[in-house]
């Protein structure tokens, strides 16, 4: 099955993790979010994979290349923001005569569900959830899928998008759509005309995850690195308690008195210790250095970020190369016991989670003895100043 995933957007609900990035590159356990969503599809069936590209689209043609897992791979430039069908339209100069399938490229999909959806086309992968009028909700109606309905107050079911679809080959002459009230050129408005020409399926998935916004990254690299089997390659000092399902790469370093439980990933080049300690699905990114005495839980380090000693970092995401002053500490936990709140493109609202720390996008730097709320952002190389304590973003 020919796959289009589409990789362009610029990710601006995911700032500042994505000033200088694009989304679907940001790291989720061993690899890209994107690398994830091409590697589900390949192990569903997929014959080639087509990427629609645009914001800093060099960085994901130079990880794919021609050909990835053993599949011819081709790059489609979205020279601008569209929408999904605009997106879809820009790939399909790539696409042979026959059914396609389109996948969101920064969505996590669990392999046996999306291979059921490559072999049932027409189709739609949908997914259960207990507050539908948020999403996109399918209406189904004699077993068939009938269309979308976006956030309605009364959803006709409580299954919504996943945003993976087979097409049928005329499809590709359908992408020429208008423009929708939001501004865009919607692809649903393309699945309601499959709907209107042949039946289309409803094919649940078990586990899907929208991963389009910061906290959503770390619920990723849950699942992830939760899958993640015991593999010990890099040097680990005999002084050292690896307990679980933990990975460290050749190349990474784990000192003395240094306590991991797993699931965890310490990647090549990152060093830990002496004497820290790091549980909860937590990724120690390339070359990040986890200094003495320093606690991480459940946090994503990226490559170069450092917590040289004495620190407390809990649910956070640490962009590249960030560095963390000693004594700095992390709140995670809001003493009313309501979930954490976030900025998202201006707008203050619930990330649903009752622990989360911070977010901190590239070269982001703490003086000592930093106090960091739980719910701050940190923008690409903001700074704090020694023993201030921080409660609204920087």
């Amino acid at each position: 099955m020919q796959t289009l995933v589409l990789a362009a957007g610029q990710g601006t609900r995911m700032r500042p993790l994505t000033e200088s990035r694009p989304k679907p590159m940001l790291p989720v356990a061993d690899r890209p979010l994107v690398a994830h969503t091409v590697d589900a599809a390949v192990a569903a069936g997929a014959s080639k994979i087509v990427l629609i590209v645009g914001y800093e689209a060099e960085e994901v043609k130079e990880y794919f290349g021609a050909e990835y897992a053993g599949v011819p791979v081709e790059f489609a430039v979205q020279e601008e923001q569209r929408g999904t069908a605009d997106a879809v339209r820009a790939g399909a100069e790539y696409l042979d005569p026959g059914p396609f399938a389109v996948l969101n490229g920064d969505a996590l999909y669990d392999h046996p569900s999306l291979e059921e959806l490559y072999n049932d086309g027409p189709a739609v992968g949908s997914y259960r959830v207990d507050n539908p009028s948020e999403y996109g909700v399918l209406d189904i109606r004699d077993g068939n899928v009938r269309g979308v309905i976006e956030k309605p107050e009364n959803p006709p079911s409580d299954r919504i998008n996943t945003g993976a679809y087979i097409f049928p080959p005329e499809a590709q002459n359908w992408l020429d759509v208008e423009t929708s009230e939001r501004g865009e050129l919607e692809l649903t408005d393309v699945l309601a005309r499959a709907c209107e020409e042949s039946d289309v399926t409803d094919v649940p998935f078990d586990r899907w995850l929208d991963v389009g916004r910061p906290w959503e990254l770390l619920a990723a690299n849950e699942w992830k690195v939760g899958e993640l089997d015991r593999d010990i390659r890099g040097e680990v000092h005999g002084g050292a308690d690896l307990r679980g399902d933990v990975v460290v790469e050749e190349g990474a370093t784990v000192d003395a008195g240094v306590v991991i439980e797993g699931p965890a990933l310490v990647r090549s080049g990152a060093s830990v210790g002496p004497n820290a300690y790091v549980r909860g699905a937590t990724v120690i990114g390339e070359d990040a250095k986890v200094g003495h005495g320093v606690e991480v839980k459940n946090s994503v380090f990226m490559e170069g970020a450092t917590v040289g000693h004495l620190s407390y970092v809990g649910d956070s995401v640490l962009g590249r190369d960030v560095n963390f002053g000693a004594g700095t500490k992390v709140a995670n936990l809001r003493h009313d016991g309501e979930a954490v709140k976030l900025t998202v493109k201006g707008e203050r609202i619930s990330t649903g989670r009752r622990k989360l720390g911070v977010i901190c996008g590239d070269e982001a730097k703490t003086g000592i003895n930093t106090s960091l709320n739980s719910g701050v952002i940190l923008s690409e190389g903001a700074a704090t100043k020694p023993g201030e304590s921080v409660t609204r973003d920087r």
